[in-house]
């Protein structure tokens, strides 16, 4: 069956979404769930039966409230060394005293990534664990739908006032009787969004008419995004909190009555990195401080111990006892004991028994050998010595038997808690590895067609023989197809688990296996045409003789040992050492070709060396009248090396030569610039020497320098308009970092005068759409108008120019030497390596690949992505599919980790927050070296069609065949390219 390139490409696509769908559903466990919230609401458990016959306990309903009034402050960001290190006591003194000698309890508290707000507020109210998945299922239903504490609070009739982010106004819509929303999308608002909540705070700590006060305050969580955790803002902004938690505390305590205590609650959602960023798994982001301070605890006394570690989901227990509501269904979270430590013996085991028979429940609706769980053996020996010990208090017994029984009993349940919390927690992270096995066997059997079906593919015609008909009427499929339905019936009726794929109907499953044995067919049968073709006798020998160059070879090599390379985790976290490796071993094969070229072809025949000369001469003429780089292309290797050696005399010999060189050298700078991937992210190096604010100076030199570096790099091909647009422009980007305090003038002595640059970012806007614009008019009038080719690779500069300003203005000033080393690599790359080696079009795109990506991790970005997702889920969808259409699954900034996406760069020039500006300037800016590379491949490629045209009525055939060729190479490799991206994408989730 005989099927064009694009055909054929579309239904291997087709094909390969549905591995991946099928995987990406075993990479996602389904969330621990139980009753839907309506019916969650139902009679509590009654204590454990007293053993013997005659004796009833009378406690069937759920113990009162332990405290009267309780106050949440959240406080975004916080880490625990906030609280409990030096800063804490530096700046935080009335909190460590509070801590070291008041009447408190003292906590770490533990958060599971990823540590993003919206995933930690439902983590503290709900007690389960969010994955990365729930984002994105909750993106239609913004409004929190599970058994929450806010729920069961508000259905138990408890008035509930809130301030500060307005998340929590999107997830518990109609709960609060009265509420003050905060939006936190401009990160360098450090005062503003808390102040908005403290001026509150008067008016409603004399107020009576409410049980539950939450508070949220943003302010330390954006100084983390811009400056980090070491910044100078940092203590003023802890020394603030001490102050609003010093007034809350007293005010509690004044207004306390002999009935029931108050409580307050200090926590943070989640913590921050080195860098100020957060949403991954280091240690800095996920261990958050937790206090509870209430009159109701007795006083510290001895040396301060450290804290003790707990799970950021225990507090939702915690509070729902301490308020007298049920513990949500859906929580996995255990009972945090000295909370209510001061209550009865009878009260505490009552406590801890709801807590046990909640998590009991769960793991029963989830788990279908529950009965074989040690959590669940434990809670049942707990529950029968619990029942013993009724039986015992029932009867009046009051000696010292009771309260060592008691105490037996209460650790027996604890321990049960803490079992039963561990295994529901694993199954969050518990893969469905059937189906992630099915669907892994689809993406690797239509990977391997590709792979052989590319000689066809590099060929003159580009239409594919498939091997159709004869493997589905073969025996080997139908044999196939039994053994795979076995295997199947096998496994679906011995899963301990719940799989995806067992739970599908049988007609689809059968048809999955058939799919399965055919893509297996055809590949066996199109092996055996290749080694059928391979005995025939070659016809001619030498036209069809092929030989591979050292750059053919690393090329394939290097391709494919990236995607192998991403079956590991650690080769993931540490990606950007494959794309340095594969970069600079380029640079050095690079430099052995052009070697090769000037001092090893002395002795080729003098008479092709002089035709190969004049060809040359007279594409080097059309050029050089065009003012454009290119280069000839021959079609012998030869040719090539002749016409190259011929071509590069005097000193551009000697740059030619130390181009790669060159090259290496920018290569090794960059990566001192900037730290990147997992396990050395942490470490200083020269970018944030220079973000220092000791080394302002430095850094206003170095950005003025890279700034007139970009214009003279790029000017040089643009119109004279365009030439005044981008002086103007980059003196506008640096006016921009000056307005903003990044930088100063040389008459200025320090930056006092700081304000968000509005007006100086929205002067170079203009400057950019002017170029882009112009561009523009010269592509549609290539398309259009003009035959002369010219036009067109002017208007593609045009485009490539007003993307470099963008790019200039949106990096920060130390990452400007990045934009400066890639447009210097790509001038080089372009006028002494590309056009003297002649490289097709196919290794030429794949060389730009490689440097793209090679520059998405020279960047360093210091803030997150969690500003999008905190309150409007839908820029997040967005932000993905836009990520990982191009490039995977990559949602980061210059690593694998969610934490490193600058977000600030979406709001240069905005007011306020405006959708799709900050989507399109936040992808702009964490792609902006793989995109500068694919729009100079588009110009440079057509700057090879328009150098052919020139040649000549003699060389239209070949002209032709070129274009074409380029055409079908660029067709081929973006095939080539996105069955890897999807291969990349099943493989790093």
């Amino acid at each position: 069956m005989r099927m064009r390139s694009g055909v054929f490409a579309f239904s291997c696509l087709l094909v390969e979404a549905l591995g991946v769908a099928l995987f990406l559903r075993g990479f996602f466990p389904v969330p621990v769930r139980t009753l839907p919230r309506r019916e969650a609401r139902g009679n509590p458990p009654a204590e454990p039966a007293p053993s013997g016959t005659g004796m009833v306990s009378n406690w069937t309903k759920i113990p009162p409230p332990v405290f009267k009034k309780v106050v949440i402050v959240l406080i975004d960001a916080l880490r625990d060394d906030f609280v409990f290190g030096s800063k804490g006591k530096q700046f935080m003194p009335y909190t460590t005293q509070v801590v070291e000698k008041g009447t408190s309890y003292s906590f770490i508290a533990e958060a599971k990534p990823p540590t993003v707000t919206m995933p930690r507020i439902k983590a503290l109210m709900t007690g389960s664990i969010p994955g990365f998945i729930d984002v994105i299922v909750n993106l239609n239903t913004p409004a929190l739908l599970d058994d929450n504490l806010i729920w069961q609070a508000k259905t138990a009739g408890k008035r509930i006032i809130f301030y500060g982010d307005d998340t929590w106004v999107k997830l518990f819509p109609k709960h609060f009787v009265e509420y003050d929303g905060t939006t936190s999308f401009f990160v360098s608002d450090f005062t503003e969004v808390d102040d908005n909540v403290t001026r509150h705070l008067d008016r409603v700590l004399k107020r009576e008419d409410w049980d539950l006060l939450i508070l949220h305050y943003l302010g330390l969580d954006h100084i983390g995004h811009i400056m980090g955790p070491n910044s100078p803002l940092v203590g003023p902004k802890l020394r603030e909190m001490d102050n609003v938690l010093k007034k809350i505390h007293i005010s509690l305590l004044s207004k306390e009555q002999s009935s029931l205590p108050n409580l307050l609650v200090v926590c943070g959602d989640h913590g921050m990195s080195e860098t100020g960023s957060h949403g991954g798994s280091s240690e800095g982001e996920v261990h958050t401080p937790l206090l509870f301070i209430s009159s109701a605890f007795e006083k510290r006394s001895g040396p301060l111990t450290q804290p003790e570690l707990v799970q950021q989901t225990d507090l939702a227990s915690t509070l729902a006892v301490s308020l007298g509501l049920p513990i949500s269904r859906n929580s996995v979270g255990k009972l945090i004991l000295p909370v209510v430590g001061g209550k009865t013996m009878r009260e505490q085991l009552r406590f801890v028994h709801l807590n046990g028979f909640q998590l009991s429940r769960l793991l029963q609706e989830n788990t279908p050998a529950y009965e074989k769980d040690p959590g669940y053996e434990r809670f049942k020996i707990a529950e029968k010595s619990h029942s013993n010990w009724i039986k015992l208090y029932l009867e009046g017994n009051n000696s010292e038997i009771l309260l060592n029984l008691g105490k037996k009993v209460l650790k027996q349940y604890l321990e049960a808690l803490k079992t039963l919390s561990s295994s529901l927690s694993k199954q969050v992270a518990q893969y469905d590895m059937y189906s992630m096995m099915v669907g892994s066997v689809i993406i690797m059997e239509v990977l391997l067609l590709l792979l052989l079906s590319i000689p066809k593919a590099l060929s003159s015609q580009a239409v594919f023989e498939v091997p159709l008909s004869p493997p589905l009427f073969s025996l080997l499929f139908y044999l196939m197809c039994l053994v795979l339905c076995a295997v199947h019936v096998i496994i679906c009726t011995s899963a301990k688990s719940l799989c995806y794929f067992c739970s599908m109907s049988w007609l689809m499953a059968v048809g999955v296996m058939m799919l399965i044995s055919a893509l297996m067919c055809i590949i066996l049968s199109a092996i055996m045409r290749i080694f059928e073709s391979s005995r025939l006798p070659v016809k001619n020998p030498i036209v069809s003789s092929f030989s591979w160059s050292e750059v053919d070879v690393l090329i394939l090599a290097g391709t494919i040992g990236h995607v192998v390379s991403l079956g590991a985790s650690s080769f993931i976290e540490e990606e950007h050492q494959t794309w340095y490796f594969l970069t600079t071993t380029l640079c050095l094969v690079l430099g052995q070709e052009l070697c090769r070229n000037n001092f090893l072809l002395n002795e080729c025949d003098p008479q092709h060396r002089t035709t190969m000369k004049q060809n040359f001469d007279a594409v080097k003429k059309a050029s050089d009248c065009k003012n454009i780089d290119i280069s000839a292309a021959g079609n012998s290797k030869l040719s090539k090396n002749t016409s190259s050696a011929e071509f590069i005399k005097g000193s551009d010999k000697w740059i030619s030569l130390a181009s790669p060189w060159i090259i290496l050298i920018c290569c090794r700078l960059l990566r001192s610039l900037n730290q990147t991937g997992v396990q050395w992210a942490h470490r200083p190096d020269f970018g944030h020497w220079l973000t220092s604010s000791e080394h302002k100076s430095i850094l206003s030199l170095l950005a003025a320098v890279s700034l007139l570096a970009i214009f003279f790099l790029v000017q040089r091909r643009c119109s004279l308009v365009s030439k005044i647009a981008m002086a103007l422009g980059l003196l506008g980007v640096y006016s921009y970092r000056a307005a903003i305090g990044n930088v100063i003038f040389p008459w200025q002595h320090d930056s006092k005068d700081i304000s968000k640059g509005i007006t100086e970012a929205r002067f170079v806007y203009v400057f950019i759409l002017g170029i882009v614009f112009t561009g523009t008019k010269d592509l549609l009038k290539s398309q259009f108008i003009s035959t002369d080719p010219s036009v067109k690779s002017t208007g593609l500069w045009e485009v490539y120019s007003g993307l470099v300003l963008l790019a200039a203005l949106l990096f920060r000033p130390h990452n400007l030497p990045v934009l400066v080393f890639c447009l210097l690599i790509q001038t080089m790359m372009t006028k002494y390596i590309w056009r003297p080696l002649t490289f097709d079009a196919a290794q030429t795109t794949i060389m730009h690949y490689w440097f793209g990506q090679a520059f998405f991790y020279f960047q360093l970005w210091l803030v997150h992505i969690s500003q999008l997702t905190k309150h409007f889920p839908e820029v997040y969808c967005v932000f993905i599919i836009a990520t990982c259409s191009s490039y995977a699954v990559r949602i980061e900034g210059n690593s694998n980790g969610i934490a490193t996406v600058d977000v600030s760069a979406g709001f240069v020039g905005l007011e306020s927050y405006v959708e799709i500006p900050a989507i399109f300037f936040t992808v702009f800016a964490t792609y902006a070296g793989p995109l500068l590379w694919a729009i100079h491949l588009l110009y440079y490629l057509s700057s090879e069609v328009k150098s052919n045209r020139t040649r000549g009525n003699g060389m239209k055939l070949k002209h032709k065949k070129f274009h074409l060729n380029i055409r079908k190479h660029i067709r081929t490799y973006i095939t080539v390219r996105w069955t890897e991206h999807w291969e990349l994408w099943s493989l790093l989730l």
